[in-house]
């Protein structure tokens, strides 16, 4: 379980396929405090940790991940949003994130208001998924909240800290980004549908 809250950027140094797997070594100022089978989430995708090398450790992802987040777009020296297993105990300063990513959606628009941004993404609401005026939402593992939700689109405002401490910094329009849709709201859609 996350928070949506970034602890630190990552920058990927390698990228191997072995079969369907791709194993994916990230360089990080928190590697020396990870162990094997530890859990991190990488651009709000939850891997588990396989392999550590001084200030490098290395996370495998499986087919499924890769067809269903922006992982398989990842290149080497890319900049990727880290943040470790919440403790039992610490404060939730975003919201519940599980690392399970729905579904990736594009930048369709970048707005500057004045110091702080407006972004705006276009995601296939046919899969099911939805987002809510003020609900939140988590881009890429940063914990948001929606305004201007419509059925297939949303904003979320980004401000200067958010900015230069996430990799909202390096987004550009038809990036293409990573999106869990609220636990609470993918439960109430289900039961709607019934």
């Amino acid at each position: 379980m996350f928070t949506g809250i970034i602890e630190s950027l990552g920058k990927v140094i390698t990228i191997e396929n072995e079969g369907t797997n791709v194993h994916y070594t990230i360089k990080s100022n928190f590697t020396k405090e990870l162990k094997i089978d530890q859990s991190v989430a990488h651009n709000g995708v939850c891997l588990t940790v396989v392999a550590l090398n001084d200030d490098e450790y290395t996370v495998t992802a499986i087919k499924e991940t890769l067809q269903k987040t922006n992982l398989n777009l990842l290149q080497v020296n890319d900049i990727v949003n880290l943040e470790r297993g919440m403790k039992l105990g610490d404060r939730l300063d975003g919201h519940l994130v599980q690392g399970h990513v729905d579904q990736t959606g594009k930048c369709i628009a970048i707005k500057e208001e004045n110091g702080s941004w407006l972004f705006t993404f276009q995601y296939d609401s046919s899969l099911g998924n939805i987002t809510i005026e003020k609900g939140s939402i988590t881009i890429s593992g940063t914990s948001l909240t929606v305004v201007n939700s419509k059925e297939d689109q949303f904003s979320v405002a980004i401000i200067p800290y958010t900015y230069e401490n996430t990799i909202f910094k390096n987004i550009e329009i038809d990036s293409v980004l990573n999106l869990e849709f609220d636990v609470i709201g993918k439960y109430v859609a289900r039961l709607h549908k019934r």
